[in-house]
């Protein structure tokens, strides 16, 4: 059973030997940020309460001082060179990170943070290509679970109009767990390592549309409490004005098992290759009911930009058949100008909700703010102003 102690305790050995490797000690960190993928199998917010606390706890227990995981009151408790780059002195952080502020109401679903960092991340990360990922935006994490969420372009801070929820990364670990290759109860794709073969992408695509059959993609219907064994509240949504859309291999994952015999099948017919191809090619396919469904709900359009992330959306072929697929959809004119793939969102997430918590910004590469326009820190003053919070 997974306890608060025992969480606590590894954050500290992955803390400090993380630290090691790099060469560094607690005392060069500048910031820690907590958040946990694990919260989204988790039903009541005591659940998650104790995990965010074990998470604390292990820092602690490294040696990180409580100061390092709260943001700064003044631009004096920022160590140099990040006090040059901090704005506390024209606005304050209202809990807008990136330019999106979050569903009003309770949690819409389990791992809302994830889909916020996630959304956050990707944003970073497209610093290092020539797609805008700022407002609107879609973003898409497949992780073992699906986090991510749409925002729209309202100004100066966007809504989210759209969260994402269910299995990702669970849907190719089924198949690979039937091939044999990996380990029957615990298996994922991540543990097969040799890769050789000729690739037999008929066969690829026959098995890809089979899978498709029991993977369900489709708003969260109102009477559920869970969807894709992730605990959602879609009532919530409703009040929030946010879409919930989902991802389920039958009902919570009761078709785990056929997928598994799918990918049984293709290694009694072909190799290794052809069953990692099918999985880059039920990706792709999921990616496109994702976004699609968002169109059809009018949350995506052309202004929007779709940001990838996770184990299962990035590796292999995907991005190559994933922008193939999203191109079918006629969104936009130049699919390749508006789609982009991110290794690590989360993480990167976390180091940018540190520069948001500690009101770290760059005016002339802004970060928050819609695709094409300009920094938004004016209007954030302007409405901090409005609202009382800032003189």
């Amino acid at each position: 059973e997974l306890s608060k102690g025992a969480v606590s305790d590894m954050v500290k050995d992955v803390l400090i030997g993380a630290l090691k490797r790099g060469n560094l000690t607690v005392d060069d960190l500048h910031f820690v940020v907590r958040s946990t993928g694990v919260t989204a199998g988790f039903a009541s917010p005591e659940e998650i309460s104790n995990m965010i606390v074990a998470l604390a706890d292990g820092c602690l227990k490294a040696g990180v001082p409580p100061s390092k995981m709260a943001p700064a009151m003044s631009k004096n408790q920022l160590p140099k060179p990040f006090d040059k780059y901090c704005l506390m002195d024209k606005i304050i952080f209202d809990g807008a990170v990136t330019g999106v502020v979050p569903p009003t109401g309770k949690e819409v679903v389990a791992n809302e943070m994830e889909g916020e960092l996630v959304t956050a991340g990707i944003k970073v990360g497209a610093k290092w290509t020539q797609v805008d990922f700022r407002n609107p935006c879609m973003s898409i994490d497949f992780g073992t679970t699906l986090a991510g969420r749409i925002t729209n372009d309202k100004k100066p801070y966007a809504n989210v109009v759209g969260n994402l929820c269910g299995l990702a990364g669970a849907i190719a670990d089924a198949i690979v767990r039937g091939s044999g290759l990996v380990n029957k109860n615990k298996g994922a794709v991540l543990d097969i390592k040799n890769r050789e073969g000729k690739i037999n992408k008929k066969l690829a695509e026959k098995y890809g549309e089979e899978a498709h059959k029991y993977i369900k993609i489709c708003e969260v219907p109102m009477d559920v409490e869970r969807f894709g064994t992730v605990p959602v509240n879609p009532e919530s949504a409703k009040k929030a004005g946010t879409i919930l859309i989902g991802c389920d291999v039958g009902e919570n994952g009761s078709d785990i098992l056929k997928l598994e015999d799918i990918g049984k099948k293709i290694m009694e017919e072909s190799n290794i290759s052809t069953l990692l191809y099918t999985l880059d090619i039920v990706s792709a396919q999921i990616t496109k009911k994702l976004v699609e469904l968002a169109k059809d709900k009018g949350i995506v359009n052309s202004k929007s930009a779709i940001g990838i992330t996770g184990r299962a959306g990035i590796t292999g072929n995907k991005p190559k058949l994933i922008i193939e697929k999203l191109g079918e959809l006629n969104i936009w004119e130049k699919p390749e100008d508006n789609i982009l793939f991110v290794e690590d969102g989360l993480a990167l997430g976390a180091s940018i909700m540190a520069r948001c918590m500690n009101c770290l910004g760059t005016p002339k590469n802004p970060i928050g703010g819609n695709r094409g326009d300009n920094c938004i820190l004016g209007e954030r003053r302007k409405l901090q102003k409005e609202r009382g919070m800032i003189r």
